[in-house]
């Protein structure tokens, strides 16, 4: 297990220095920038910004990867350090490749497409229950395949059974975005965030489970009841029914039943304390042979249409963050972290769990993951610490569509279908939101 004793020693304080908690976690440690810092800082915060706002439409890769190597050329990161950090994600992109190409294997045979016609025809002419039951396999999706799969595969065939229901696509396209990430929490395999966080140490299945399974229900009901209530006046009406009721092919099936099976192998593994990587990889590899074999069609389509430049993101990604630690900056932080922890390691888990989510929205959750992790490593914080940072970066992007790789995806989902949902038209729905299903997952870790 790495860097997260719950024996961390912490001192008894009276209530009326509790509050000092939060001062420590925002100020942190006094110790003054060299210019090599504030050099290193500027790079990797440019490189963010242009990773979540995409100037030039250049893909987000591309700005990773040149922070990445400003640092290297500017000489504030060893090239050793760097290739450490890189192999260090290895796990990481095994896990990311094997989840897109079941995802893409199911998109091209209608998987999505079918389980989406499925809920249009359950819906009964009711829009609210079509609304919930999306909801519903946005939860099945996001926990067996990963938060990107909901965004990237569900997102496209729910616009296409509005369409066919003839009803106000964005209720249902919020569903999608922000279930993503509100039950990303449920399995160590529900959002890539979660290797991230903790690395090749990954809790046991049932130690996950009692950990997060609380937090998990608080985060997926209060998120539904919250963005339900804000989106009532969309879903009044009623919707209509399929024409004609989808079929799913014998590859479909195949698809559907690799899945399937690629789940119950990656619950065995996690449950065997297994690194995922390599089993998510090996599963998609054998769904995709599967499938091409059994229609007899060209392998070049299914890996056409992955997302590779993801690989080289998160990698670039490890470099920045490893620039953050050269730069003090992790360690500025885990000193934060044990001076909250002297005075009250609740709250302290409870304001770093809030401020990392907040944070996600601002640097995206990927790399404020990266960050957090190396912090709780060198401060050696509690589990109760890990797991509240853990729900902050995965819930904390619901607040808008610069949070998590996610939502970023989603969006571009959408404007691939000719729609689109402005930054501001995000934010005024995820602040609603995103906040009370925070506070209600992060005592649920914390209070029970």
């Amino acid at each position: 297990m790495w860097a997260v004793r719950s024996s961390y020693p912490i001192r008894s304080h009276a209530p009326s220095r509790a509050g000092a908690a939060v001062a420590d976690i925002l100020v942190g440690a006094d110790v003054p920038p060299t210019p090599s810092d504030i050099a290193t800082w500027a790079i990797v915060l440019a490189a963010v910004a242009c990773i979540v706002a995409q100037p030039f439409r250049l893909p987000e890769a591309v700005w990773a990867v040149a922070g990445a190597v400003l640092l290297l050329a500017g000489g504030l990161l060893p090239w050793q350090a760097a290739l450490q950090a890189v192999a260090g994600g290895l796990d990481v992109y095994l896990f990311l490749i094997g989840m897109m190409l079941l995802s893409e294997v199911a998109r091209r045979e209608g998987v999505f497409d079918w389980l989406a016609g499925h809920a249009v025809d359950r819906a009964a002419g009711s829009p609210r229950r079509l609304f919930a039951l999306v909801y519903a396999i946005g939860v099945v999706v996001t926990t067996f395949m990963s938060n990107d799969a909901t965004a990237v595969v569900l997102t496209p065939a729910v616009i296409a059974a509005t369409r066919a229901a003839r009803v106000d696509p964005l209720p249902h396209l919020f569903a999608c975005a922000m279930v993503a990430n509100a039950a990303s929490f449920v399995l160590p395999i529900s959002n890539p965030a979660n290797l991230v966080m903790h690395g090749a140490a990954m809790p046991p299945l049932g130690e996950w489970l009692a950990r997060f399974a609380l937090p998990s229900i608080a985060s997926i009901g209060v998120t539904f009841a919250v963005l339900r209530w804000t989106q009532a006046r969309r879903l009044g009406g009623a919707c209509a029914a399929r024409s004609e009721p989808s079929l799913l092919s014998p590859s479909g099936r195949t698809a559907l039943a690799g899945i399937g099976v690629a789940a119950a192998g990656l619950l065995i593994a996690s449950a065997l304390d297994t690194p995922l990587g390599l089993p998510t990889f090996a599963l998609g590899v054998l769904t995709v042979a599967a499938v091409v074999a059994l229609r007899r069609a060209a392998l070049m389509p299914v890996l056409a249409g992955v997302s590779w430049s993801v690989v080289p993101l998160v990698g670039g990604l490890f470099v920045l963050v490893a620039g953050v630690a050269q730069g003090g900056g992790t360690a500025w932080l885990a000193d934060a972290l044990r001076r909250g922890l002297e005075v009250s390691a609740d709250q302290t888990a409870a304001v770093a769990g809030v401020v990392v989510a907040f944070a996600s929205n601002l640097v995206n959750n990927l790399p404020a993951g990266l960050i957090a992790s190396t912090a709780v490593a060198e401060a050696q914080a509690p589990a109760r610490v890990v797991d509240a940072l853990l729900i902050g970066v995965d819930l904390g992007p619901n607040l808008s569509v610069t949070g998590s790789l996610a939502t970023i995806l989603w969006l571009t989902a959408l404007r691939r279908e000719g729609l689109d949902v402005g930054f501001w038209q995000f934010l005024k729905v995820g602040a609603l939101v995103m906040p009370p299903a925070l506070l209600a997952a992060l005592a649920a870790r914390l209070l029970f």
